[in-house]
């Protein structure tokens, strides 16, 4: 039951911060992205290193460009193969890591230059976790501490973790906080027609971002059947927080007899340099019967940019063999404007903030799919490694498949795979 309880209050945290290390545009629901490497449950059984190999292709579609001004092809594809370890050291530390390549091709990015092809207009973002928690003597309290780095072309996020969870003494409740800082560099890319010197100047210049997230998250187990986690994660950003190769045109700003909305008329996107989010969570898993149980979490947003979110996720896992199960799931996603934002050819010169970027935008969104899981008893396999001739299992198969749609007219289709090893 402890186990449960720890896996249960993991996959109560969302991953809303981790996501702040990298800013490739409309990449919804975290998709492509993995838990940071200190975050991952512990080992099944003492001495087995875990291995899991991830993998996803998202592509999406739409017509509000954030690059051209809330106009243009919001068209994405991106490919994200990750490998995770979690290798025990002795029976009370282990060791966990989480690396992996994020390939993205996007139209919208292609529109930086206008009439050539940017280097953005398809990147490889390049990222590394490490972490290492403890188990302290008392049996119940864990310590954890991790690093990580985050590379693509326009972007160099370092992140730091800290984290401390104790349970109680039958297992039935924990406590977890994790304090989690990314440091950011930004090259300075902005579209064509803005920068000084001509469009072939490369002498883009750096700006910096730093963000700061708290997490705290209680779990209980209610009764045989019931768990609930509680979840906040204040996050506070401060420096370079807009994009600057994304435009924004105004329908009182035409320089050189030009009209307004074209080429040549636009500036880049200005947002205030702090901001603070409020996001509180509920997580409930109910085991209706042996064979199926009811998932669901609802979480609140709130920040100072002017969003207030309402997001619903339900899930139910259908056992229909002892090792064959399927898992539908449903989310939905609310949200009001920021007051910075409004669409093409709306603002005015004289707003001292504003984007035309729809994620700020109102919106809902309905995203739901299909998973299913094969975890026989013995594993799919076994074979040999090249590491002293240890035998691997081959434990388990995840497919999942997830359709999103905006009100804004976006769209997107997800697919991953996670193929789970286990090295004793």
């Amino acid at each position: 039951m402890k186990i449960i309880l720890i896996i249960f209050s993991v996959l109560a945290v969302p991953l809303a911060a981790f996501a702040q290390a990298t800013p490739t545009p409309n990449r919804l629901d975290n998709s492509g992205l993995a838990p940071n490497a200190s975050q991952l449950p512990t080992p099944a059984r003492n001495g087995e290193t875990e291995v899991d190999i991830l993998g996803s292709y998202y592509q999406q579609n739409g017509d509000h460009s954030a690059v051209e001004g809330g106009i243009g092809s919001q068209h994405l594809t991106d490919v994200a193969p990750t490998i995770l370890l979690n290798v025990p050291l002795d029976s009370t530390t282990r060791l966990a890591a989480n690396v992996g390549i994020d390939y993205y091709a996007s139209a919208s990015s292609d529109k930086i230059d206008q009439v050539m092809s940017s280097p953005s207009a398809s990147d490889v973002r390049y990222h590394a976790d490490f972490g290492l928690a403890r188990a302290l003597a008392d049996k119940q309290t864990t310590l954890g501490a991790g690093a990580g780095v985050s590379k693509e072309y326009d972007y160099l996020s370092f992140n730091l973790l800290a984290s401390w969870a104790r349970s109680s003494a039958d297992g039935n409740r924990q406590l977890a906080v994790t304090g989690q800082a990314f440091l950011d560099q930004i090259t300075l890319i902005t579209p064509a027609e803005l920068r000084v010197g001509g469009t072939r100047n490369h002498k883009y210049g750096t700006d910096n971002r730093q963000s700061f997230t708290l997490s705290l998250v209680y779990a209980q187990v209610l009764g045989k059947r019931l768990q609930v986690a509680l979840s906040a994660e204040p996050v506070v950003q401060r420096g370079l927080l807009s994009t600057p190769f994304q435009r924004v045109y105004f329908f009182d700003y035409a320089p050189g007899g030009l009209e307004p909305g074209e080429l040549g008329t636009a500036k880049a996107e200005v947002l205030p340099r702090l901001r603070v989010k409020y996001p509180v969570s509920l997580r409930l898993t109910y085991y209706a019967t042996d064979l199926v149980q009811l998932r669901g979490f609802y979480r609140f947003y709130n920040d100072n940019f002017g969003i207030r979110a309402h997001t619903l996720e339900l899930e139910t896992p259908l056992k229909l063999t002892p090792f064959f199960t399927l898992y539908p799931f449903y989310r939905y996603h609310t949200q009001t404007a920021a007051t910075y934002f409004a669409p093409y050819l709306v603002h005015s010169v004289a707003d001292e903030y504003f984007t035309s970027d729809y994620d700020l935008s109102a919106f809902s969104a309905n995203k739901f799919g299909l998973g299913f899981r094969y975890a026989p008893l013995y594993g799919l396999s076994r074979f040999k490694t090249p590491f002293g001739g240890r035998v691997a299992k081959f434990k388990s198969l995840d497919l999942r498949y997830g359709y999103y749609r905006q009100s804004t007219g976006l769209t997107a289709n997800v697919v991953s795979a996670d193929l789970s090893f286990v090295l004793p």
